[in-house]
């Protein structure tokens, strides 16, 4: 149930999460909101992928993506968090995040703690890195869905 979604194409609005990602791990995420998350196939599996992420009409960056309820956090609803691996100089919430998922990483696991959780996640992202430099999917940073007409960048409700 992983793979056979993939590449998956998403775009939508970020909203703001539950403020935790940049706190307590020192990794942030940007949120996609429910509508979004709920459009993803029901059948997706839950866990760590990763894929390439670019906010408004700005760079293509590398990110890693999980998929779940987040056992750890023991959330009731399912989210979709994507980290960028990039450093920002500010929020971006509203902004529009359009998403290539491209390969899967592991399935969600829960940690005892902490400190075990983010190092899965530096490990996470070290393995999206060297998977992403693969030509199969670095082909998928230069793909027009990450141009967004002229106008469309901003969401108008």
């Amino acid at each position: 149930g992983a793979m056979r979604h993939l590449p998956y194409f998403c775009r939508g609005e970020v909203v703001k999460g539950f403020g935790r990602g940049s706190k307590e791990l020192g990794i942030p995420t940007a949120n996609f909101s429910e509508q979004v998350v709920e459009s993803f196939p029901s059948d997706i599996s839950t866990g760590i992928y990763y894929g390439w992420a670019c906010v408004g009409n700005g760079d293509v960056h590398k990110m890693v993506l999980s998929i779940g309820w987040n056992p750890f956090y023991k959330n009731i609803k399912k989210s979709v968090e994507t980290h960028i691996i990039h450093t920002f100089k500010e929020d971006f919430y509203g902004e529009i995040l359009s998403i290539v998922i491209t390969g899967y990483i592991r399935p969600e696991k829960n940690f005892d703690s902490l400190d075990a959780l983010i190092s899965a996640i530096q490990e996470d992202i070290e393995e999206a890195k060297r998977q992403l430099d693969l030509p199969e999917h670095l082909k998928l940073k230069e793909d027009n869905f990450f141009h967004l007409p002229e106008g469309k960048a901003v969401n108008n409700h």
